[in-house]
């Protein structure tokens, strides 16, 4: 049982609570493996662990209806082990109702002696039962409506409730549930967007130009995993969502600038301002991990983007006097609490708090200040964000132009991006409106006098 889909997604899931882990390089690390041999087994999990998160409140509001103790106080691995099976019943159409329950019990048998009857008994009855479960009505508690059926903590509903609305809040959180479509940016320094999308047609795969990013493809009916692909190894493309491509196009470096990335991370960003710059100028790559650098070093050679240096260095402190007034454009891509991409990282749902959102948004405010320095006079400054908090977002922005008089908040030019412009200047996008994860940008302008 222990090598079965269903116990492995319960035991990740489990692992993501208790650690507060992401799910995908843990649930990466299982499957490399081969705990599970078959690819339809691998598929099975991937969903189940995903699936379940997304939908986490609204089965725990089924199992509280039918467990009669402190559900609570419930052990985390049989409450994730009801999850599963429960997502199963409720949300996939292919695996029948008694075999999630049979499977449940099978695994609670072995993990957790004696509990199986309280297992069965849970899931039978929200079997015969499921048509009487009743959640608050939108029109008259959207607040707890939202957080049950469309699974999202009370508090987050709330705060984006205030910022946004009830309808735009609930059409955020019914999207932040669905699957994202598989996206690609194309490295034109090897292979135009047109040729792409021809060479996997070729192979049978269903590829089409994205509607915002020039350089975006979506894809769908792939037969193999995407980093196994031909095309990828061959530094043809990289996975990327549409809004976090249209990032670099806000800072839109050009052939022969000087660039400094200074949150650089793995390089998906980096390596897309290399080949908008067409391989001519510099960048210099800083982030605080050398693991992620070496990530960027290979994703570079892999892309041929060949101008690229890296360096480890603390973002939020000073990188010294001979880095000041060097560069012509500077990307401050800052660390954050990424309520962005919820529809890839459900958990992120999960294991965000208020404090954690005012402890991202005080290292934003010490990053963003401290790249002031490296502008040239009349250079230009993007800060973005994969989250949609306000805080870490158009409040960061507000008191850098109060603390830099120096600065002006410009318009961003560049790919369409006027749909996604605010009065402002800012950028944003939403997954609800654009069908992308929720990013963020503000292009910011040191005066030449």
């Amino acid at each position: 049982m222990k090598n079965s889909p269903r116990s492995l997604a319960s035991h990740v899931l489990t692992r993501i609570e208790e650690e507060r882990a992401f799910a995908e390089p843990l649930l990466d690390s299982f499957l490399s493996r081969n705990i599970l041999a078959l690819q339809k087994d691998r598929n099975l999990c991937t969903q189940l662990v995903y699936g379940t998160l997304r939908m986490r409140n609204r089965i725990d509001w089924i199992l509280r209806t039918f467990y009669k103790g402190d559900y609570e106080s419930m052990e985390r691995g049989l409450k994730n082990i009801l999850r599963v099976a429960l997502y199963q019943i409720i949300f996939t159409d292919r695996i029948p109702s008694y075999a999630a329950v049979d499977e449940a019990v099978k695994i609670t048998k072995e993990e957790y002696s004696g509990r199986d009857r309280l297992v069965n008994g849970i899931l039978r009855n929200a079997l015969r039962k499921m048509d009487e479960i009743q959640y608050p009505r939108f029109d008259e508690d959207p607040e707890r409506h939202i957080s049950l059926y469309h699974s999202h903590p009370l508090w987050l509903v709330r705060k984006w409730m205030r910022e946004l609305g009830a309808e735009e809040t609930h059409k955020l959180c019914r999207s932040n549930n669905e699957i994202p479509p598989l996206t690609l940016r194309v490295n034109e320094l090897k292979m135009t967007r047109s040729e792409v999308i021809e060479k996997f047609s070729a192979e049978g795969v269903e590829a089409g130009p994205t509607m915002i990013s020039p350089d975006g493809v979506e894809v769908s009916g792939l037969s193999v995993p995407p980093g196994e692909m031909a095309l990828f190894k061959a530094g043809m493309f990289q996975f990327q969502d549409e809004a976090s491509q249209l990032v670099s196009y806000l800072l839109n470096p050009k052939p022969g600038d000087r660039v400094l990335d200074l949150c650089a991370g793995s390089g998906i960003k980096t390596t897309h301002m290399a080949a908008l710059m067409k391989n001519r100028g510099t960048i210099l790559a800083l982030d605080i991990q050398g693991k992620k650098l070496s990530s960027l070093k290979t994703m570079s050679r892999r892309m041929g983007a060949s101008i690229i240096d890296c360096m480890t260095g603390d973002a939020a402190e000073d990188l010294g006097e001979r880095y000041h007034g060097k560069f012509d454009r500077v990307l401050v891509d800052a660390p954050c609490s990424g309520l962005g991409t919820v529809r890839r990282k459900p958990e992120i749902k999960w294991h965000t708090t208020k404090k954690a959102i005012e402890n991202m948004a005080t290292l934003q405010k010490k990053i963003l200040n401290r790249s002031a320095s490296y502008l040239t006079k009349g250079g230009i400054l993007a800060y973005s964000t994969c989250t949609i908090a306000y805080e870490e977002n158009e409040e960061i922005v507000r008191d850098f132009l109060e603390t830099n008089k120096e600065f002006r908040c410009g318009r961003p030019s560049g790919a369409s991006l006027n749909d996604m412009i605010n009065d402002e200047g800012f950028f944003r996008t939403y997954p609800h409106r654009h069908g992308t994860d929720g990013f963020f940008g503000a292009l910011l302008v040191k005066e030449e006098a």
